[in-house]
């Protein structure tokens, strides 16, 4: 059996020479889509992060199995793959702990101004007359934090901001979810909260979902966290609103990756942008290839896919 790695660089340095175990293994670090067809030739398995898999690639290859190595499938068309008699698999629940981490990264060093007191110290406080420099900041109890999209990881989150004493809501963004622990409430509500966290993929009820009409609801030094995907939040508009209006940021993921030079949230003052990071700590990426791997090894053991 051959297995093919598309976009191996987006996994970092983690070992993969466990999948030595299932057969012959061929790695690329990154793949043009001008590239894919002839790259997966002979191969049985395809291992892809972001490369797409679409029909053309399908019909000139001979693929038994799509692994994607995320937890959204996007990058393929998994309904002309299973037609084919491809069997598509994703990788879910590898990366809760670490998004949820990184959410709290950035309230944090927004809510205690670590970034303005790590440079007052290193540049002014040498110079100082007290012990101490004050700048206003707050502490998390007893704030509302609103969450959009209460999966998993929404869950995650929300157990944490407890823990640190906030009132957690939340908004349905399929207008299904209901949780006994956490009170549901409109959009308009949850943006009136004082951290608003977003934890939600992008599809139809999703797509633009804050916007001009109704980032203007966020209260002054608030915080808005996107963990989800890009293209929930209209970032020209978002630009357009956060600095006058007084809140802040903080933003993992973005309408086109990497960001494109002229995505207006580079021209914001008052955020934090990371490059599509939260998934990506060491223990996610590990476990990412370890389910990768259990969903290979049993699909070849149910005699899915022979040699």
């Amino acid at each position: 059996m051959r297995l093919t790695f598309l976009d191996a660089l987006t996994l970092g340095d983690i070992d993969l020479t466990i999948f030595n175990n299932l057969g012959e293994v061929e790695i690329y670090l990154t793949t043009k889509k001008t590239e894919t067809i002839k790259r997966l030739q002979n191969t049985d398995i395809v291992l892809t992060n972001k490369v797409i898999i679409d029909k053309e690639v399908i019909d000139n290859t001979n693929l038994k199995m799509i692994q994607v190595l995320a937890t959204g499938m996007n990058n393929v068309d998994v309904e002309y793959a299973k037609q084919k008699g491809i069997i598509v698999k994703n990788v879910t629940g590898y990366s809760t702990k670490s998004v949820a981490q990184l959410t709290f990264a950035m309230v944090l060093n927004i809510m205690n101004k670590i970034s303005y007191f790590d440079n007052y110290s290193k540049t002014n406080y040498s110079q100082s007359d007290i012990f101490t420099h004050i700048v206003n900041f707050e502490e998390l109890n007893g704030k509302t934090w609103g969450i959009i999209g209460l999966g998993t990881i929404g869950k995650e989150v929300g157990k944490i901001a407890k823990a640190f004493g906030c009132e957690v809501v939340y908004y349905s963004t399929t207008g299904k979810n209901d949780n006994n622990e956490y009170k549901r409430v409109s959009l308009d509500e949850v943006l009136k909260s004082k951290i608003i966290s977003i934890h939600s993929p992008l599809n139809e009820n999703t797509k633009n979902l804050l916007n001009k009409d109704n980032l203007s609801l966020i209260p002054k030094n608030s915080i808005l966290i996107n963990m989800g995907r890009g293209g929930i939040v209209n970032e020209e508009d978002l630009a357009n609103i956060i600095d006058k209006n007084g809140f802040y940021a903080g933003f993992d993921v973005f309408s086109v990756e990497p960001i494109s030079k002229d995505n207006p949230l580079l021209k914001i003052k008052n955020i934090i942008l990371t490059p599509h990071i939260a998934w990506a700590s060491k223990e996610a990426r590990n476990k990412l290839i370890q389910l990768a791997y259990q969903n290979i090894n049993q699909a070849f053991h149910q005699n899915t896919i022979t040699k």
